[in-house]
């Protein structure tokens, strides 16, 4: 342990040069209550195992002050400082995620900051043993609950992470892809549960359409892929909006639609079959269609 953290601390504690973050140590009328803490040097160049020893007078300090105060704030704070290695370590695990590092650790400055709170010496266990879950599962929470495109159940969330581990378990074991049916076995689930997880890890993460393929795949853009302007859904929607319409007409005006639309007939054939001339099937026919127009404009 170096030397100058076994050194009484005889002077203020803001003559240790604390980060300007740091709320500075107002003297009091009682005298320096920091009086006999180690010298705190600058955090960069406190190695782990000191850092580990100056934790433990400060946190034995830290019980006999009152919270809310500048001494209470600067002595946790100073921990907090301490202990950030921690917390780097722990985002260190999860620097293949999309989210900026820097994200990642503000998150797990949380957890270490929640850790210092709960924090016993009494219990004797080291410090970074008990705080190293709560930062990484302060980390994993906020992955859980704001990295997924499409909001899911929590329970389907937690399947995701099960599966995704049993899955390279069993890719391992059997060098090949795991099946539903293996998977399900290996978890003590249906297999529809699996195939529901599965079905939520779409969930995860969401492409853009306009999202550029690799460099050698020919097929274009997603959006290019995915869908088609179907024209024949208008046509759909002109034959419901007109058959009430056509409804209506009288039955002679219907029977020359249907003659000249559906059996594909020429005004003089239908004419022929309904025994009238050719010019009267067309005016009959222009009349028809210019009412059937006329209500179709009034309905949109």
């Amino acid at each position: 342990m170096s030397p100058r953290l076994d050194a009484s601390h005889t002077h203020q504690a803001t003559s240790a040069s604390p980060p300007e973050h740091l709320d500075p140590i107002e003297q009091d009328s009682e005298g320096d209550v920091l009086a006999g803490l180690p010298d705190i040097p600058p955090f960069e160049e406190v190695g782990a195992v000191d850092a580990r020893a100056l934790s433990k007078t400060l946190f034995a300090r830290l019980e006999s002050l009152e919270e809310g105060t500048y001494e209470y704030s600067y002595v946790r704070n100073t921990l907090v400082e301490l202990n950030l290695a921690l917390v780097k370590f722990a985002a260190s695990r999860f620097r293949s995620r999309s989210e900026p590092m820097e994200d990642i650790i503000q998150v797990g400055t949380i957890g270490l900051i929640k850790a210092i709170d709960r924090f016993e010496l009494s219990r004797g266990v080291e410090f970074p043993t008990f705080a190293m879950p709560t930062i990484v599962g302060e980390i994993k929470r906020f992955f859980r609950d704001t990295s997924w495109s499409v909001r899911v159940p929590r329970r389907l969330q937690e399947l995701r992470l099960d599966l995704a581990k049993a899955g390279d378990e069993l890719a391992q074991k059997l060098d090949r892809a795991p099946t539903v049916a293996e998977l399900a076995d290996r978890l003590g689930l249906s297999k529809e549960e699996v195939v529901e997880g599965m079905a939520a890890s779409n969930a995860y993460t969401a492409s853009s359409l306009d999202a550029q393929p690799e460099e050698d795949d020919s097929e274009g853009a997603l959006a290019d892929r995915i869908g088609y302007e179907d024209h024949g859904l208008e046509g759909i929607e002109y034959v419901e909006s007109l058959k009430p319409l056509i409804a209506e007409l009288p039955s002679r005006d219907r029977q020359i639609l249907s003659l000249r639309f559906v059996a594909g007939m020429t005004q003089s054939e239908i004419g022929e079959e309904l025994g009238i001339s050719q010019m009267h099937v067309s005016r009959l026919l222009s009349r028809t269609l210019v009412r059937l127009r006329k209500g179709l404009t009034v309905e949109e």
